[in-house]
C-alpha cells in the first residue's frame, strides 16, 4: 500500500496551493471569465487550474485543487444557483479526477493529452455543476440545455488552447 505522505509530498501541497490560489483569484478578479456571443455572455476559465493541477501532479492534487475551486464558489456564488456544498464543490473536484485519467489515456502525445483532459475537464465542470443544479432543483433543465448547448464549446476551446500551452510550458521546468 502505498505511504499517503507519498502522495501528499511538499511539493504536491505546494502545486495544489498554489494553483488553487489562482483558481480564487481568477474568480475574484474577473479575470476568469473571457465575454463571448452567447445567452450567458461569458466563459469561465476557472477549472484551469485544476486540470492543470491533475495533469502535473495527478488525480488526488486535481481533486484538491477542485475542493479550493469549489471552496471559493461555495463562498462566493454568483448567479442564481444558491450555495449548496453539493452543487458548488463536488462537480470541482471531479474535474481533477476526470481530467487526469483522460490525460493518461492519451499520455503518449502530450497535445491530444492535454486537450483531451480540457475537454473531459471542461464538461465535467459544466454538466456537473448544471446537472446538480437541475437535481437539487434550483435551475429548470431548459435553461441547463441552453447554457450547456452556447457555453460549452466556447469553453471547450478556450480551455484546450490554453492547457495545451500551460502544460507543455510547465513541462519543461518540471524535469
Amino acid at each position: 500500500m502505498e505511504n499517503i505522505s507519498k502522495k501528499l509530498s511538499t511539493r504536491k501541497m505546494v502545486v495544489a496551493g498554489l494553483l488553487g490560489a489562482i483558481a480564487m483569484m481568477l474568480g475574484a478578479t474577473g479575470l476568469g471569465f473571457i465575454p463571448v456571443p452567447s445567452p450567458v455572455g461569458r466563459a469561465t476559465i476557472l477549472h484551469i487550474p485544476v486540470i492543470l493541477a491533475a495533469i502535473l501532479e495527478g488525480p488526488v492534487v486535481g481533486a484538491f485543487t477542485g475542493f479550493l475551486f469549489g471552496l471559493y464558489s461555495f463562498m462566493t456564488p454568483t448567479g442564481a444557483i444558491p450555495s449548496d456544498p453539493i452543487v458548488r464543490i463536488l462537480p470541482r473536484i471531479l474535474i481533477g479526477i476526470t481530467s487526469y485519467y483522460a490525460f493518461w489515456i492519451f499520455r503518449k502525445n502530450i497535445t491530444l493529452a492535454s486537450i483531451s483532459a480540457a475537454i473531459v475537464g471542461t464538461l465535467t465542470n459544466t454538466i456537473g455543476f448544471l446537472g446538480l443544479a437541475v437535481l437539487m432543483k434550483y435551475l429548470p433543465i431548459q435553461a441547463a440545455y441552453i447554457i450547456v448547448i452556447s457555453n460549452s464549446i466556447f469553453e471547450i476551446i478556450i480551455a484546450s488552447v490554453l492547457t495545451v500551452i500551460l502544460v507543455k510550458a510547465l513541462s519543461k521546468y518540471r524535469k
